[in-house]
């Protein structure tokens, strides 16, 4: 019997990034420890693991691995059972997904702390196409990307859906996405896996992050 290597992932408590590498650990019920760091205040020895200054990293018995995604197939690969799909044309789509979302991450980040109406509008727009191109390509049947089986792209975006859906119930931002999507984005927050991949706290976390944005969002609520 394989001895697991010991895991530890680097975080900050607000990155949606750090969410989808704890989903993925989570749906392999994998062994982990969360070291929480403060944006801005980072130790140095998180220098010396993080190339680019960023988080997630993953610690691997002690080496780094960074980047959501790389660590993202690395637990798929070591960990059972396997999320993606065993086709290579299936599994580059999923890929280039998994890229896309991290886009979209982006208009959400945009929207969510942009100083003034005009660039909250802007980012909000682009979400909202993005969110139809990703509708486009989503099967008839839901509930996840691919249909019945939960896949690793479904982690990617999780994040995502669920602070859209904190910015619904809080801030009454009412996003404008087709019904397969919503389904969707219901099955994956209804996920054990999504619901513990943040800390207890995460909405209050969340809402001080908008608050000290001083962004538009925030100043209308």
């Amino acid at each position: 019997m394989s001895v697991k290597p010991r895991l530890e992932l680097v975080s900050f408590k607000i990155c949606p990034y750090v969410q989808r590498a704890v989903i993925a650990l989570n749906e392999k019920g994998a062994e982990y420890t969360l070291t929480h760091l403060v944006p801005g205040e980072e130790p140095d020895w998180f220098k010396q693991v993080s190339p680019m200054g960023k988080v997630p990293v993953l610690l691997v018995d002690g080496t780094p691995v960074f980047e959501s995604a790389v660590i993202m197939e690395y637990v798929d690969e070591v960990y059972g059972p396997q999320l993606h799909p065993e086709d290579a044309l299936q599994k580059a789509l999923h890929r280039a997904w998994v890229e896309y979302c991290s886009s979209l991450l982006g208009a959400q980040y945009r929207m969510a702390t942009a100083r003034d109406r005009e660039g909250f509008q802007a980012a909000r727009t682009e979400l909202e196409q993005g969110l139809q191109r990703v509708s486009d390509a989503l099967p008839l049947e839901v509930p996840y990307f691919s249909g019945a089986r939960f896949a690793l792209v479904d982690t990617a975006f999780a994040p995502l859906f669920m602070r859209l859906a904190i910015l619904k119930r809080d801030y009454g931002l009412e996003m404008v996405f087709s019904d397969r999507v919503q389904a969707w984005s219901d099955a994956l927050l209804a996920r054990k896996s999504v619901q513990t991949s943040v800390v207890d706290n995460f909405e209050d976390v969340f809402r001080m992050f908008l608050r000290n944005s001083g962004g538009y969002l925030a100043a209308r609520a």
